[in-house]
This record gives structure tokens, C-alpha cells and sequence, in this order.
């Protein structure tokens, strides 16, 4: 017996009010929680630093949930594509932000990737009239490192995890600023008409 209900090409296009979206919503409305608690007391607050580690690692969570979710049941819409991305800049700018107010993180880093996630954000909206350019598995993996060298700023780790923390940062700049000149290839090779088909 075939399983032609689990079909998403049988329901033609899937709404965007849909459980997948909701999570990105979640994650967006996440984001202004997890800054207070990160900027509470100046981020001395030990443990207001871990309870905005906490609401950083659910809110990180839902991300794959909800890209599982809308693949497996057919619940990818452009609504989502366009708000996924947006959600996970949000929150992560949000860290890298408070983290820099906190003095945990150098400036140059954060605008480094706040000029590269945000470009190509608009970037993306730029060219939805030649189709959305959907995540790479090298933006997966940016997305990946900067959750892990975040989590581990965020929470008030002992001066001897300060190398650990230096080195997932730094791999998480090399590798955010490598994907963004990626996607900027891919636009381009759209706009010629070289990339219908990006993935």
C-alpha cells in the first residue's frame, strides 16, 4: 500500500501557517529573553548567564526541529525560508551583541559578522524574484560552530576554558565569512541566469 497522505506533492503548496513556522516564531520571540538575561547585572550574574545559555540552547534546538519538521512533512513554504534565516540572525546577532556590551568578545568579530549575516540576508530577499537560495550545508555548519563558540562565551566558564572558547570563535569566523562569499557567488551566478537550481 502506498503512502501517498505523507506526500507533499499531493497537497500541493503547503500554507505557511504551519507547526514549523510557529517554531521560528518561537525562536524569534526567544530572542529578547535570552538578551535580558545575557545583559542582566552587566553579565555578572552567573546565573543569569546560564538560564540565557538555557533559553540559547532551546531556542538553537527548535532551529532543527523546525527544519526537520518542514522537510519530512512537507511544510517547506517561502515564508519560511526567508523567516528561518531571519530568526537564527536574530538570535545570534543577539549574542554576539550582548556578548560584545559584556566585554566577552572584541567588537571586530561581531561586526565582522553581523556586516556578513545580515548582507546576505538582504541579499537573499534581493534576489527571491529569481528564486530563494536556500541554506548550504556549509551555511549549516557556520550556523553549527557559531551556536557552539556562543554557547560556550555565554556561560560563566572558568579563565581556563578561555582557549577552548578563542579557538570555536575563531572557527566560526573563518568559516561564516568563507560561506558568505559562497552565497554571494551563488546570487551572482543567478542573476546571470548560471544557478537555477542553487542548493
Amino acid at each position: 500500500m502506498s503512502d501517498q497522505s505523507h506526500d507533499p506533492s499531493m497537497h500541493g503548496t503547503p500554507s505557511a501557517w504551519n507547526l514549523a513556522n510557529a517554531l521560528t516564531a518561537v525562536r524569534i520571540v526567544l530572542v529578547p529573553v535570552f538578551g535580558w538575561l545575557l545583559l542582566y547585572d552587566g553579565g555578572a550574574d552567573d546565573g543569569a548567564r546560564v538560564a540565557a545559555f538555557v533559553v540559547f540552547a532551546v531556542a538553537m534546538t527548535t532551529d532543527r526541529i523546525d527544519g526537520d519538521l518542514a522537510r519530512k512533512r512537507g511544510m517547506v513554504t517561502d515564508v519560511g525560508k526567508i523567516a528561518d534565516p531571519i530568526a537564527d540572525k536574530a538570535l545570534t546577532g543577539m549574542a554576539f551583541v550582548g556578548l560584545s556590551i559584556v566585554d566577552e568578545l572584541p567588537w571586530w568579530v561581531t561586526l565582522v559578522v553581523l556586516a556578513r549575516e545580515w548582507g546576505i540576508t538582504l541579499l537573499r530577499i534581493a534576489v527571491i524574484r529569481r528564486g530563494i537560495i536556500p541554506a548550504s550545508r556549509g551555511g549549516k555548519v557556520k550556523t553549527t560552530l557559531q551556536a557552539v563558540a556562543l554557547g560556550l562565551y555565554v556561560l560563566p566558564l572558568p579563565a581556563a576554558f578561555d582557549p577552548v572558547e578563542a579557538v570555536a570563535m575563531a572557527l566560526a569566523l573563518i568559516v561564516t565569512v568563507v560561506t558568505g562569499v559562497d552565497y554571494v557567488v551563488s546570487a551572482v551566478r543567478r542573476g546571470s541566469g548560471g544557478a537555477r537550481d542553487a542548493s
